[in-house]
């Protein structure tokens, strides 16, 4: 195993995809295993099936844009690859666009900033679908125009060519990971919440879902765990440094389907609401996955409704 005796750390990792991310890196029995989140979203909740596993686990509370405390958390675990999840959810920068936009921004830049400086070798950056936009074409693979439209959109963008101009200047060994849409257990339910988790919500205390537009818009959905295996996956394969790489199923579903998938799991046979679209909501995303296919043998292994399934199921639980 390639990660087996690495030092690893996981920005953002008390997080939704950050906490499928932590529990598949254990897997790979790295020598030492380091979260950084500083719980805005983040819950040491999502981690508790990690600890067990690994009791060494080490976790810091502390921003990303903090470049004191992260230089000083890499210096003393010696971490060697930087799995990049901190964000700011698109839905915040809808209500805070400035402040969003900033962070996302700031946040690339303290660890480009870091690894050109030496404090860590490789650095597997994720970014979103969203820098795509509406799609212009379809599949929309890796070289698909950067047509970002919300304020997250146009900075993770931003995040992308800080990442590509540091490769490009000072050698940052990187690569730039595209996951689309993701769901499954742990997805954040309360503040800045994504379709999903807000549907299982409502129906469960009796509401309607409600769906923004004609819902005949389209998502490429993939199962969290699958994308957990893919950024694995990507940190193990050199031949998949220094690019762009999208993860995601290669399957287009309407936001119809999948609100009626997740109404068929709860056993909901009521009225669906519809209510004006969202601002900058894009159309149409359908991920180009062939670069993924041919460089890390890369499959989405979760049907959509298999997954819909163990979400509700996860979400009943609680």
């Amino acid at each position: 195993m390639v990660l087996s005796g690495r030092s690893l750390l996981v920005t953002g990792g008390a997080g939704f995809i950050g906490s499928h991310l932590t529990d598949r890196l254990l897997r790979e029995q790295p020598g030492n295993l380091v979260v950084v989140d500083n719980l805005w979203l983040g819950k040491l909740a999502n981690l508790e099936s990690a600890i067990a596993a690994y009791p060494g686990l080490k976790f810091y509370q502390t921003d990303t844009t903090n470049v004191r405390a992260l230089r000083d958390i890499l210096r003393r675990e010696e971490v060697e690859i930087v799995f990049d999840l901190a964000t700011i959810p698109l839905p915040a920068s809808l209500v805070r666009p400035k402040w969003s936009a900033r962070t996302i921004y700031d946040m690339a830049l303290t660890l480009c900033e870091l690894g050109r400086r030496g404090y860590y070798r490789t650095l597997i950056h994720c970014s979103s679908s969203e820098v795509y936009g509406t799609a212009t074409y379809v599949p929309m693979d890796e070289d698909h125009p950067l047509l970002a439209r919300t304020p997250y959109a146009a900075a993770k963008a931003a995040a992308d060519l800080l990442v590509q101009s540091y490769q490009q200047t000072f050698g940052l060994n990187a690569t730039i990971i595209r996951p689309f849409n993701n769901y499954g257990p742990r997805q954040n339910d309360a503040n800045y919440a994504g379709i999903i988790p807000i549907v299982i919500r409502r129906i469960r205390a009796g509401q309607p879902p409600v769906i923004f537009g004609d819902g005949e818009q389209t998502r490429d959905y993939s199962f969290v765990t699958d994308v957990a295996d893919g950024m694995v996956r990507v940190a193990e394969n050199d031949a998949a440094r220094g690019g762009v790489m999208n993860l995601a199923s290669g399957e287009e579903i309407t936001v119809n389907r999948l609100v009626r998938g997740l109404a068929a799991a709860l056993s909901y046979e009521g009225p669906i609401e519809y209510a004006p679209e969202r601002p900058g909501d894009v159309r149409r995303h359908l991920a180009g996955v062939q670069r993924a296919r041919s460089l890390i043998g890369y499959r989405s292994q979760t049907e959509l409704e298999v997954g819909l399934r163990r979400t509700v199921e996860w979400y009943l639980r609680g």
